[in-house]
Order: C-alpha cells, then sequence, then structure tokens
C-alpha cells in the first residue's frame, strides 16, 4: 500500500504533466480565460446523473503571473455537481495527467471501491486512463469533492456537491450560493514541503521580535519576561505558532477568485438567501463573518441542525456550513473570511447593484496562544483563572510567574521519558469501558523523537470558540451552539448514545522537525484500526499539540458527543489544541477507510491513519495479527 509521501509528484514531474495535461485539454488559461471559464459568480453548474470530469493542467494567473496548476474541465475550481438524493450518479473522471489521480467524494456514503483514495479503495486513476465512479445518493446537502493524490487538491483538483433532498427542504429560500473558499500558492507544494521539513516556522512572519521583548520588558519587568522566554524556549514552541503556511505565500480564494477580483453575489432586498460555505483549504482555517448582516445555521457537513443565529464562525477545513441571511437594506456587505493566523483573507461582496461594494474589516491583530493552547484548560478550576477571568479568555501576556511554572509541571514529561502509561481503570457497568471521567494516559509510543509536548490537563471545549474569537462583542458559533435534527424526512435517525467499545487516540507531532502523528506513530509505522461491522465505537481525540487538527474519517458519520444527550453529525471534525473531545461512530461500511487530519501537510507527514470494518465472526485472538505489533495497546484500544 502506497503512504502518502509514494504518491507525489517530484517537481520536474510536476511540470510535465501540467504540459501534457493542457496539451490534452488545448488550454492554457491566464486571469481572463480562467474567470470567462467559470463565470463571475463560480464554477460551471452540471446536473443529471452522469458526469464527465478531466484531470488536466493549465498555466493560471492568479497573483499577476502564470503558474502551473492542475484542473477539472479546464477550471479552478472544478465543476459543481448538482445531485438528487435517491438517484445513482455515475461519474466518468479521464486522467490527462502523466502520473496516477484520484478523486475522492468528501463526506459521502458509498461503497469504499468508490471513496477514491489510492492505496486503500483502489490503484487510482493511471495517466491516459478513464475511471467510472458509480454509487446510490444517500444523502442530502453541501460537500465537496477533491483529489488524495499527492498535492493535486493543493494546485487546484477540488470542487462542490450540491445534493437537493428527495423532500421539499424546510427551509425554503429565493436564491441559493455556493461560497467556496481556497488557499492558492505560487510556489510548487512540493517546494512549500520540502521547506517546512527544513524550517517548520519560515512562512509564520508574526514571530517575536526585540520590540516585543521590549515592551514585554516595560510590562511584565525583565526576570518575569526572561523566565517567560526561557519556558517557552525549553519547550521549543513559539508563542504564534496558529499556521503553518500563511499569507506570505498564499492567496485565499472565494469561489476561485482573489480578494482583488471580488466575487459578488448580486440580490434582491428582502430575499432569503442560503449561502453553502465549503472550506476546500489545503491548510487554513477561515473566520468568515458578513459585518452588518445576521446569519442563521441551518446546516452543518450536509447535516441539518436546530437553526442557530449567529455573526461569526471558524471554519475548519474541509468543513461546510449551510447559513441564510435575509438583507433587507438596499446596501452591500462584505464576505469576509480571514486565515486563523491574520496573515490574509479572502473575500466577496453581497450586493443588490454590481455598481455598489461595501468596506473590508481589518484584519484582527495575531493572537498568541497560551495556557489553554498548552493543553491547561483542566487545570484549576474549570470556568476561571487566577486572574478572575474566563479561562478561556486568558492571554499568555498575563501569565505570572506562578502560572509558568505549573506550565513548566505540565511540560516537564517532554522529549524522551520513560513513564509508562496507566491502563484504564474498569467501569462497572462495562468492563470493556474506561470510566467517563477517568483521566486520558499516554501511550508508550508518544514518547519519543516524534512528540515535543503532551497536554497534562486537557480540557472539554466544544463552548470555546478559539483563539482570537473568545473576547468577541458579538456572537460566535461554537460546535455547543448546535444539535442535528433527527426529525427530518432526509435525515437519518441519531443512533445509539452508549458504545460497545472506545478507542483513544492522541494527536501529536513535532513542530521543529515537522513530523505528525496518532499517538506518536506516522503512517508509514502504524498498523489499520480495526472495527467490526455494526458495531458502536467511541472516539476519543486528546489534541497534545498547540495547533488546530480537522479529522476526517472516510465513509463512516462522527457523531459528536455534546452532553445532555446531545449529538451533532459530521464527517469532520475540528480539534483545538489541548482540547479532549468524544464522537460515536456506527461502524456500518465493511472496507478499507482513511482517517486523517485534513491540514494537507499534516497528512503528507503521517497524521493518517486506515480504518478497516471487517466482519466481527470471532473477536481477534490474544496473539493475532493485532497484538503482533502491540496494535490496540499503541493506538489506546480495548480488546471487545
Amino acid at each position: 500500500m502506497k503512504t502518502p509521501s509514494q504518491i507525489s509528484l517530484p517537481r520536474r514531474r510536476f511540470v510535465q504533466s501540467l504540459a501534457l495535461g493542457a496539451a490534452g485539454l488545448g488550454v492554457g488559461l491566464n486571469a481572463r480565460q480562467l474567470l470567462a471559464s467559470q463565470g463571475h459568480t463560480g464554477a460551471p453548474v452540471l446536473t443529471g446523473n452522469t458526469f464527465h470530469l478531466s484531470l488536466g493542467g493549465a498555466d493560471v494567473n492568479i497573483t499577476g503571473k502564470a503558474r502551473p496548476a492542475t484542473t477539472i474541465n479546464g477550471s479552478i475550481p472544478g465543476p459543481t455537481l448538482r445531485w438528487k438524493e435517491g438517484d445513482t450518479v455515475t461519474i466518468k473522471v479521464t486522467n490527462l495527467l502523466p502520473e496516477t489521480s484520484s478523486i475522492h467524494w468528501h463526506g459521502l456514503l458509498l461503497p469504499f471501491e468508490m471513496d477514491g483514495v489510492p492505496g486503500l479503495s483502489f490503484d487510482g486513476i493511471a495517466p491516459g486512463e478513464t475511471f467510472t465512479y458509480c454509487f446510490p445518493v444517500k444523502q442530502s446537502g453541501t460537500y465537496w469533492y477533491h483529489s488524495h493524490s499527492g498535492f493535486q487538491e493543493q494546485t487546484g483538483i477540488y470542487g462542490s456537491i450540491i445534493i437537493d433532498p428527495r423532500e421539499p427542504d424546510r427551509h425554503t429560500v429565493d436564491r441559493d450560493e455556493v461560497i467556496l473558499l481556497s488557499d492558492w500558492s505560487d510556489e510548487d507544494p512540493h517546494h512549500v514541503y520540502a521547506t517546512l521539513k527544513k524550517l517548520s516556522h519560515y512562512y509564520n512572519f508574526n514571530e517575536r521580535t526585540v520590540f516585543d521583548t521590549l515592551r514585554d520588558f516595560r510590562k511584565k519587568g525583565v526576570i518575569d519576561t526572561l523566565k517567560d522566554r526561557h519556558m517557552w524556549n525549553t519547550m521549543r514552541m513559539s508563542q504564534s505558532d496558529l499556521a503553518d503556511v500563511t499569507g506570505y505565500t498564499y492567496t485565499y480564494l472565494m469561489n476561485g477568485q482573489s480578494p482583488a477580483d471580488n466575487w459578488t453575489c448580486q440580490f434582491k432586498p428582502g430575499e432569503r438567501i442560503r449561502l453553502r460555505f465549503i472550506n476546500a483549504s489545503a491548510m487554513t482555517f477561515f473566520d468568515i463573518r458578513i459585518p452588518g448582516l445576521d446569519m442563521t445555521v441551518v446546516a452543518m457537513d450536509g447535516q441539518p441542525v436546530k437553526p442557530v443565529d449567529f455573526h461569526e464562525v471558524r471554519l475548519g477545513v474541509a468543513e461546510t456550513l449551510d447559513v441564510i441571511v435575509a438583507p433587507r437594506a438596499d446596501r452591500a456587505y462584505t464576505l469576509f473570511a480571514q486565515s486563523i493566523d491574520r496573515s490574509g483573507f479572502s473575500r466577496g461582496t453581497l450586493t443588490p447593484d454590481p455598481a455598489m461594494t461595501a468596506a473590508v474589516p481589518n484584519m484582527d491583530a495575531p493572537p498568541p496562544l497560551g495556557h489553554t493552547e498548552m493543553g491547561m484548560g483542566a487545570m484549576g478550576s474549570p470556568s476561571m483563572n487566577a486572574k478572575g477571568r474566563a479561562h478561556g479568555d486568558m492571554r499568555h501576556d498575563d501569565m505570572t510567574h506562578a502560572d509558568m511554572k505549573m506550565d513548566s509541571m505540565a511540560h516537564h514529561t517532554m522529549g524522551h521519558s520513560d513513564t509508562k502509561p496507566v491502563p484504564f481503570a474498569v467501569n462497572d457497568n462495562n468492563p470493556d469501558l474506561p470510566p467517563r471521567n477517568s483521566a486520558i494516559e499516554h501511550a508508550a509510543s508518544e514518547f519519543g523523537p516524534g512528540v515535543d509536548m503532551r497536554a497534562m490537563a486537557p480540557g472539554a471545549m466544544l463552548n470555546d470558540p478559539g483563539i482570537g474569537l473568545r473576547n468577541r462583542d458579538w456572537k460566535v458559533l461554537t460546535y455547543a451552539d448546535l444539535e442535528t435534527l433527527s426529525d427530518t424526512p432526509n435525515n437519518t435517525p441519531i443512533d445509539s448514545l452508549h458504545p460497545d467499545r472506545e478507542i483513544v487516540l492522541h494527536l501529536t507531532g513535532n513542530m521543529d522537525r515537522y513530523m505528525w502523528s496518532f499517538n506518536g506513530i506516522k503512517f508509514a509505522d502504524s498498523v489499520p484500526l480495526t472495527l467490526f461491522h455494526h458495531e458502536r465505537v467511541r472516539i476519543t481525540l486528546v489534541n497534545d499539540t498547540m495547533m488546530t487538527h480537522p479529522i476526517h474519517l472516510h465513509g463512516l458519520w462522527s457523531d459528536l458527543e455534546l452532553g445532555e444527550g446531545k449529538l451533532l453529525r459530521k464527517h469532520t471534525i475540528t480539534v483545538k489544541p489541548g482540547e479532549k473531545l468524544s464522537y460515536l461512530v456506527r461502524a456500518d461500511a465493511l472496507g478499507r477507510w482513511a482517517y486523517h487530519c485534513h491540514l494537507l501537510y499534516h497528512m503528507e507527514a503521517g497524521m493518517f491513519r486506515e480504518v478497516r470494518v471487517v466482519e466481527n465472526a470471532h473477536p481477534p485472538a490474544p496473539n493475532g495479527d493485532h497484538a503482533m505489533h502491540g496494535a490496540h495497546r499503541m493506538n489506546g484500544v480495548k480488546q471487545p
């Protein structure tokens, strides 16, 4: 089976593939031609039951100079595919690139052979060949598709999927618009990845300077400032590690258009408009708002939720969010989506008149990482810190020396250690499960060069909007605000709240070496996680890193546990630094499925696993394949 690294393209072959793809399509797209092929309001929309997609290459001009890109039917993004729930769709994908390619249908429930992951569900689409995807459409909502080969997703192979429900939607609207967010770099993604491996903070221009140190001398004093710096240096971490790849190389796009191009949607005052936000970026979390206009969420990851009014939301990589807006004033509004590290933004305009535009907000200052992101969320009082402020609102600048000592204690086991994990205690009600309030222990594999920190007190943070959004004067949407509806005719009923088995996985990494993994084990060294057909499994994720990770399990729904019996059904779950959360999975689809962080370069660097759903005739023997490498112990899994 190929690892992510084995299916990426060297620079020379990458350029060759683009040239051959452009020749095969007969296109070489400059800025005007690219926009003309898409139309000013986004990608072409294809409808019906049978579709033909061609993967090729072309030079595109997004930033002022022509650069090579991969395209679908000659455009970036690819066509929007509009389907109908209950239909069977056939998609014929022709690969005009001289390298194996693929298309993955993100968030769709389908036979694993149609999932589109080379090395797991099929061999990939060889150069010059056509692969036919054919599967029934079992759901409705907003989804997307992208390449799962090398870095082709970064260079342009992605597009939207809109599935209309079989029965009339409960939310009637006058206008339906896709807002596809992505990140584009003029650099070859292989060069970007190689740079991160050599110098992980190369693209981070928010690092502290001598002027920051002088400011801290005046504010906190020389002694405390030097102790503060010593703590961070000892941990080999930076307060500004919010994003690996930033606006230094990225241009942030809305429906394929840069902020300067200003994607525009014209409306009539009083119309109800459904905006289908899709984060199709490779590496960027977007904080989305429309100044002066309220939003009402009605669906997330394609699944209907109880409506909630809000003003801003952080949309993780690969997530989708449907909102309804009703602009009544005869004025323009700016769709504003700034990156989590505040190094750039994407923007568009909602307007009753194309001649009218609205002011573009200033970007916020980049927030510094602090206690919460260091895995200290569960230390002391759950709601208040030593300063008496809400814990989630605390900034690192407010930390006292005593606070720093506590942080040092929390990280005393960093690097190599002989500490061994403590087995879970036995739950009296179910001997197969640990107690729900038990401490999260660290696997033995987490103690090594691939792990540079571990969260000693991870916290429940579903109601935390995340760093940079905690002190807003307006409503910021969180997972805790949402609940999946189970009474709609198009939605699968919510499953059992009681699992048969529990799996604990730690999200781990070494930022300095740019190594990413689950439980300290990169994909190349891992063994598959085995789920048994029809069992209900609780997966607990603990983020031991100081970065936010969007975790995606292919082929199966992930029911995020919100408490009080409430669930949020998703295909991608964002886990904040220092956060611990749990979700339930029904293993109702046999096959081999990918499970990974959806940050493209993190997946490439090893935060990827295979999940196998198998028939459960008999539990695995103690000396069977699963015990051979200590797989269940290394992955935090108790045998059923």
